[in-house]
């Protein structure tokens, strides 16, 4: 199944994509059912696998995709997880930067990211605007101190994300946090594939394009911290709740690190494609003051 956010009208509703429409799940599901995050547990999935067979309540020309989770619990971000972005990290920072021997995690809000097709902005104080394709691992039911032998059982599906990066801030500190929490700056969608139809997370595969070229290319099952290990480790030492949003790396071939570097400027396209999930588009635009 493939689970969408949107807006209509001014509205915001969630619902599940079927061909080209959308079968609206307000009204559908018991009240206490408000947003997206409210219905990816085990047991609620696998009721909605029987509306999928429903007529469709809009076309998908007639809504806005939003985030599929439009306001996330905590958006854990992992630094440095696949070792082709890693060198390149070692070639540009120098011996500073040495192999994680746990999980880099830092946070992102979700004021810094849009959702499908909606632009995404070059901020105004800086040029070093750049992309980082990668995968979203959407909680769907939560739990402290999960093993990894079960750690898949907690997943409800898998985005397509853009940690958009501005370098010259993000590396003001060795806290990263400006750099990656400008106010749309990243993307989160089109939707999330749940995980029934991924059962091997590491065969995924990961491409990012700026204006049709490929930029990053690479196998999910290359990341050094996979994910079952990114779930054990951020659900040590918190409780992970339903929606919450693992985004777990990016791979070689970031702007940044290109001879000359490459920055992402208004009408570019960006491109995150994670297979099988989908395709996430955003175009670039210029934050106006």
């Amino acid at each position: 199944m493939k689970l969408v956010s949107f807006a209509n009208n001014g509205n915001e509703g969630f619902g599940l994509l079927v061909g080209a429409g959308i079968v609206d799940l307000r009204g559908r599901l018991d009240p206490g059912h408000s947003a997206l995050q409210d219905v990816l547990g085990r047991e609620t999935l696998a009721r909605l696998r029987a509306l999928e067979g429903e007529a469709a309540d809009f076309a998908l020309e007639e809504v806005q995709l939003l985030p599929p989770i439009v306001r996330p619990p905590r958006i854990f971000c992992i630094g440095l997880n696949y070792g082709t972005h890693l060198d390149e990290a070692k070639r540009l920072r120098g011996p500073s930067v040495t192999d994680p021997q746990h999980p880099i995690v830092f946070f992102r809000n979700p004021a810094a990211h849009v959702g499908h097709g909606q632009p995404i902005l070059r901020p105004a104080v800086s040029e070093m605007f750049d992309w980082e394709g990668e995968v979203a691992v959407v909680i769907g039911d939560g739990g402290r101190r999960i093993s990894r032998a079960d750690a898949l059982a907690h997943v409800a599906g898998y985005s397509c994300y853009n940690d958009g990066s501005v370098r010259d801030f993000q590396r003001h500190s060795s806290q990263w946090g400006p750099g990656k929490n400008f106010d749309r700056s990243g993307s989160f969608g089109p939707w999330i594939t749940t995980a029934d139809e991924i059962p091997d997370p590491s065969k995924m595969v990961l491409i990012t394009r700026v204006n049709g070229e490929v930029m990053q290319h690479a196998s999910v099952g290359d990341l050094i911290f996979d994910i079952p290990a990114l779930i054990e480790y951020c659900s040590t030492f918190t409780a992970l709740q339903p929606g919450d949003v693992i985004v777990s790396g990016t791979t070689g071939g970031v702007g940044g690190a290109r001879t000359p570097p490459v920055w992402l400027k208004a009408g570019d396209t960006l491109e995150v494609e994670v297979q099988p999930v989908g395709i996430l588009r955003n175009p670039v635009e210029p934050e106006t003051l």
